[in-house]
């Protein structure tokens, strides 16, 4: 990714969190970072190109949260902890990514942008399922309820009260939050 590319990604992320998906224009992106509409197109093809570049952008922070998996020296509800904290943290950083991530008007007519947000789902739900079984044969979590019923609630709760924070204008804390919503899923899933 070149530097004009990650201008023009970040100025897009702000445009929506601004203005809606309707206000992501080539026109405003073009005035938004100073440059003609046909600059833009040396750099993205279209406006769904940007979009899945967003998306990309959004998901290098996965790894980062799969490195969690391989750390032995934490339990499962550790781990768990870890990846929260770590989505929040990035949240918290770039609240405008939310407005992107979590909008479903986005996505429902584009379907490529549809199966980028279906891979980032399967994605997460992988890993949360992986460090639950883990945590089910180390008798760290409930073994009564399917483990990956226990990642879609995971996955929900996160979702929940981040689009919660984003509708109250960030009015929160959003990682003191997270962490009573942690303890909260804590209780529920722990042996």
């Amino acid at each position: 990714m070149t530097d004009r590319q990650n201008e023009i990604i970040n100025a897009s992320i702000t445009l929506i969190a601004e203005k809606g998906i309707q206000g992501l224009t080539i026109k405003n992106l073009a005035h938004a970072i100073n440059v003609t509409e046909p600059a833009l197109y040396r750099h993205f093809k279209n406006k769904t190109a940007i979009l899945l570049a967003i998306l990309d952008s959004f998901k290098n922070i996965m790894p980062e949260a799969s490195g969690i998996i391989s750390m032995d020296n934490k339990s499962s509800i550790e781990k768990i902890r870890s990846i929260f904290r770590e989505y929040f943290k990035r949240f918290s950083e770039t609240p405008e990514l939310v407005s992107v991530i979590f909008s479903d008007e986005i996505f429902k007519n584009e379907k490529k942008l549809s199966e980028k947000i279906a891979y980032l789902i399967g994605k997460n739900e992988e890993l949360f399922s992986k460090i639950i079984k883990d945590g089910q044969k180390a008798n760290e979590i409930r073994t009564d309820i399917n483990g990956k019923h226990i990642a879609i609630v995971i996955m929900g709760s996160l979702r929940l009260i981040v689009k919660r924070w984003e509708l109250s204008g960030y009015a929160f804390d959003l990682k003191k939050e997270g962490d009573k919503l942690f303890n909260s899923v804590k209780l529920m899933i722990s042996k």
